[in-house]
């Protein structure tokens, strides 16, 4: 009867209407259909320890970052957080003058900004613009207005220039054993048929330039990859495949050079150096500017030259008025 009071009590609790008429079973019945209002469960570590608490943590500031999502607030949660926002202040670029050498800075005082020389001024002025130490070469760069990528409008050509480049060239020739002689008497460095092959096979490039027969011309294919990306293989255009063994290695010693286009239309030439003066310089340019006028492509309807500029090896570049139409 203990047991019914009991169950008769907790049920008058719940505001069930329970009597003495009810069985226990009735009552117990009663009690576990009732709506009892459940109790949130609270979170508990694992027993893993430290970690478990760290993965609740981190759930809940998960939690709380997307409930503030979605709310469209978009405040950091703390000081440090919004520090870590701020940008520090954009770094102080030079300008690229002040970046260079105090040679550079020096001789880049003797040119007028934005001026366009006439072509003996530029290069009377060129001779006093080198910074460095040695020798340094006479360099003319022509923009051109040629499409490079159109086989009529890709310049190249060869131009013996006065006075020489100023630069010891060494000549190799690869030719039959009957033209050897004439090739020395004229002044190759390298000459040689079969053995010349065994220095290629050991990749030794004694020399600058490569004068090659048109019959030896084929031996030459399997070496492409060796020569090619070096500038080495001989080119009819270049006149480095002749017959006249003995004038192709005069002509490449007494400065005959090669220019050509590159990919952005640009032709890139040494004329000389610093020592030799105005006058030379002028009558090595003078060749250049004639060989490149001739060059000209039929097919070009625009401009054929851009910019012409001058400058040294590591030099301030002079802008240059345009001799060639």
């Amino acid at each position: 009867m203990a047991k019914k009071a009991e169950l008769l009590e907790k049920a008058a609790e719940l505001g069930l209407e329970m009597t003495d008429k009810n069985t226990i079973a009735e009552i117990e019945a009663a009690l576990e259909s009732a709506d009892i209002p459940s109790q949130p469960e609270e979170k508990h570590a694992a027993k893993a320890g430290k970690r478990s608490e760290k993965s609740l943590r981190e759930a809940d500031e998960k939690a709380e970052k997307e409930a503030r999502k979605e709310a469209g607030d978009t405040t950091p949660l703390d000081e440090d957080a919004e520090a870590s926002v701020k940008k520090g202040p954009k770094p102080v670029v030079r300008p690229r003058i002040e970046r260079r050498s105090k040679g550079y800075r020096k001789v880049a005082e003797l040119i007028e900004k934005d001026k366009v020389y006439a072509l003996a001024d530029a290069l009377e002025l060129v001779t006093k613009t080198s910074s460095v130490k040695f020798d340094a070469s006479v360099e003319v760069h022509v923009r051109l207005g040629v499409d490079p990528r159109q086989a009529d409008q890709n310049v190249r050509a060869t131009v013996s220039l006065p006075n020489g480049t100023g630069k010891t060239v060494r000549v190799a020739v690869f030719a039959p054993e009957a033209d050897h002689a004439a090739a020395k008497k004229a002044g190759a460095d390298v000459i040689g048929d079969e053995d010349f092959l065994k220095q290629l096979d050991k990749e030794e490039l004694h020399f600058d330039i490569l004068v090659a027969t048109p019959q030896y011309m084929p031996k030459l294919g399997k070496y492409a990859r060796l020569l090619g990306p070096r500038g080495l293989m001989p080119n009819p255009k270049a006149g480095t495949v002749a017959t006249d063994v003995a004038k192709a290695v005069s002509d490449a010693k007494t400065g005959k050079v090669e220019y050509r286009v590159d990919k952005q239309a640009i032709v890139h030439l040494a004329i000389g150096k610093v020592s030799f003066g105005a006058d030379k310089l002028a009558a090595n340019a003078k060749a250049f500017f004639d060989s490149l006028q001739s060059q000209k492509p039929s097919s070009l309807k625009g401009v054929y030259v851009k910019t012409t500029s001058i400058s040294t090896t590591m030099g301030p570049g002079i802008k240059v008025e345009n001799v060639v139409n």
